[in-house]
């Protein structure tokens, strides 16, 4: 049986009620922080969370507060969940939110962007990376006639396009036929971006 990955969460990592109280605000504001770095707007509906261990150790952090899990086999259970949006190297790991504000607007636009978690793509060097959808996310917000507002992607990337990561402009864009928008990386998220891809 192999090793788990150093950068899985386990039970250790996750703090207890209490001690997660104390530590709370500091922690909140790292996270803020470093996902100034790691949400990208791609026109006016969708926007990527890129994730990495802390910002997943955040939100499992936040939901055993939210829902008052204390025993072991409850957070595990969100660690078996979760730790699978933490990306390998090679990999990025994104959250895909589609953000619409109305009763109207979801009507819309969820049947419109069905498929639209293998529409995402990172494009530099002359190179270009799909996303694809995380396994078992897909199959519980994967529909026919309707997609969900939030889905879990992952973009895998060779060795030679790791090492090609950040040597010029990073361009994210939807090429989905009822939404094509892109937007350039800045410097400091292509460079954030680049620590989970490399060792």
């Amino acid at each position: 049986m192999s090793a788990p990955s150093p950068r899985k969460l386990t039970l250790d990592d996750i703090a207890d009620l209490r001690a997660y109280e104390r530590e709370r605000d500091e922690f909140r504001s790292h996270i803020i922080a470093l996902k100034k770095q790691r949400r990208i707007g791609i026109g006016p509906h969708i926007t990527m969370v890129f994730e990495n261990r802390d910002t997943i150790r955040f939100q499992i952090q936040e939901m055993a507060r939210a829902e008052k899990i204390l025993s072991d086999e409850g957070i595990q259970t969100e660690l078996d969940i979760y730790n699978k949006v933490i990306p390998e190297p090679g990999t990025l790991s994104a959250t895909l939110f589609i953000e619409l504000v109305s009763d109207a607007e979801l009507r819309e636009w969820l049947p419109k962007l069905v498929g639209i978690e293998r529409s995402v793509v990172v494009r530099f060097g002359g190179f270009e990376v799909r996303c694809r959808p995380e396994a078992d996310h897909e199959a519980q917000l994967t529909r026919e006639s309707i997609t969900a507002s939030v889905h879990y992607v992952v973009f895998e990337f060779t060795p030679d396009q790791v090492r090609a990561w950040g040597l010029g402009p990073v361009e994210l864009a939807v090429d989905h036929p009822e939404y094509q928008h892109s937007t350039t990386l800045s410097e400091e998220s292509v460079a954030e971006l680049g620590s989970d891809l490399r060792d």
